[in-house]
């Protein structure tokens, strides 16, 4: 299973895979066309409270984390990790985010989860 984490603002490479958009909200000043995304699965993203409550500072990482993976078992969410899983078994994927540290972002919880087995 190959999947990584790439700032969206970042020009594609050939060995990206298949290119997932998972933030909620199209990264500022960035065309469709520049970005190249194949999926923008926004179930899959946090909630607007979750993403607003974060970049408030009113939590840790870790707090954020519990609460992003709660909002992943919900029936939707689960469904496209589920797919997301699917496609990294078959070839790569390149999970594309806005975030200026994709290590402490939503998008690292996801490549742990997809890295893990299915919950």
């Amino acid at each position: 299973m190959s999947v990584r984490v790439r700032r969206v603002y970042e020009p594609p490479e050939p060995d990206d895979g298949v290119r997932i958009l998972v933030d909620r909200l199209w990264p500022r000043g960035l065309s469709k066309d520049a970005a190249r995304v194949d999926e923008w699965p926004k179930a899959l993203t946090p909630s607007t409270e979750l993403r607003r409550w974060y970049h408030a500072g009113e939590g840790s990482y870790e707090e954020f984390t519990e609460r992003y993976e709660a909002e992943l078992d919900a029936p939707e969410a689960s469904e496209l990790l589920g797919h997301v899983r699917e496609l990294a078994a078959k070839e790569p994927v390149t999970l594309l985010t806005a975030a200026k540290a994709p290590e402490q972002s939503h998008a690292a919880v996801l490549v742990r989860l997809l890295a893990s087995p299915a919950r």
